[in-house]
């Protein structure tokens, strides 16, 4: 199993861990974002955003483009 990764999140600057080895757990499992957001998400951001970050968005998802 892969460890987890203490990751930085590039859309607000907070830590969070990223379970991609136990996906099931990770933090990003459970929220609800639509393909057309995750591709939105994926063009903007290199790398994974915190929970907090991802809830935000699903939210409000015209909120791609800022920052909180």
């Amino acid at each position: 199993m892969t460890a987890h990764e203490p990751k930085l999140c590039p859309r607000c600057g907070r830590d969070f861990e990223c379970r991609l080895g136990s996906i099931h757990r990770c933090q990003c499992v459970d929220v609800p974002l639509d393909d057309e957001l995750r591709e939105a998400i994926a063009r903007r951001y290199d790398d994974c955003l915190c929970r907090d970050c991802l809830q935000q968005l699903a939210r409000r998802p015209e909120a791609i483009t800022g920052c909180r």
